[in-house]
């Protein structure tokens, strides 16, 4: 989990059912439950931060898998980005695993697993958009053997939290065999920490499209407005056509429901947007034009 040992008086249990965790959690309440450490142990290790004892969930066979249910993936919260990445799960949730390939070098996507990547809740985390656009729930273990779901979008808007003694035990995904995508945009050449990433999943069964834009915010935002005016404006019943222009406004609609223009002077003028924060709308218009274009082709 780290290069570097525990401090000396530190504890860590090592559990190896997700109950035993949630019971190690609930017995020591300043414990802090680790799966693949990318985020927090960069943390231990630089000295911001000095948990009391760790419980480790990386012996926890339940939860590194995944099984079909009713029409859905259920995924173990155990997950990693590398085993994510591979071709038999990219056929099940194609723009999970293009995020799960696209999270950084492999050392971390063999450590960082999909749970932690929701319960850090990192801005810049690529799973979270793509959970978001396919409206994802989480299954909450909790003491005594209990289990609650809430749905993804709420933990990360803050709106329902995990409680004390309370672990992420799985995802549930809905399988709509259609067209899903990932983008992200990067600082720098190669996998790297995004700077703005785009995900988008057609639903042809309900005839609608679903958008989340990751990075620019503290959580995913999702452009309502403008899923349901592109989802009009698509030729459902003729192979999905949609006009040209429609894309490019698809892309602008997108980027200026996430990034709005300032907001109008007393004498009635609007300021410009700053370049940098220009630079990054008009990022996250390309990244939603193309993102829409490879889900239609």
């Amino acid at each position: 989990m780290t290069t570097h040992a525990p401090q000396a008086g530190q504890s860590v249990t090592l559990p190896t059912t997700l109950n035993e965790a949630v019971a190690a959690l609930t017995e020591m309440p300043a414990a802090v439950p680790v799966a693949g450490g990318t985020d927090l142990m960069a943390a231990v290790n630089s000295g911001q931060l000095r948990p009391a004892a760790l419980v480790g969930l990386g012996r926890i066979s339940e939860i590194r898998g995944w099984q079909y249910q009713d029409g859905n993936a259920l995924l173990g919260a155990g997950l990693t980005h590398a085993r994510m990445g591979r071709p038999d799960f990219a056929a099940l949730i194609p723009a999970l695993a293009a995020a799960a390939r696209a999270a950084g070098p492999p050392h971390i996507r063999n450590a960082g697993t999909l749970g932690g990547n929701i319960a850090t809740a990192a801005p810049t985390g690529d799973a979270l958009p793509v959970l978001a656009a396919l409206e994802a729930t989480l299954i909450i273990a909790g003491p005594g053997g209990s289990r609650r779901e809430i749905p993804v979008s709420h933990l990360l808007a803050g709106v329902e939290m995990l409680r004390a003694g309370e672990l992420i035990g799985f995802v549930r995904v809905p399988l709509l065999h259609a067209p899903q995508v990932f983008l992200k945009a990067t600082g720098r050449t190669g996998p790297g920490r995004s700077v703005a990433s785009v995900a988008l999943v057609l639903d042809p069964a309900r005839r609608g499209v679903r958008c989340a834009v990751g990075a620019i915010a503290p959580m995913p935002l999702r452009p309502l407005d403008a899923e349901q005016w592109v989802a009009r404006l698509i030729d459902w019943d003729n192979d999905r056509a949609l006009v040209p222009e429609a894309l490019a406004a698809f892309g602008e609609y997108v980027a200026a429901a996430c990034i709005p223009d300032p907001a109008p002077e007393p004498d009635g003028s609007v300021p410009a947007l700053p370049p940098a924060v220009l630079h990054l709308r008009r990022t996250v218009a390309a990244l939603a034009r193309r993102a829409l274009g490879r889900a239609l082709s």
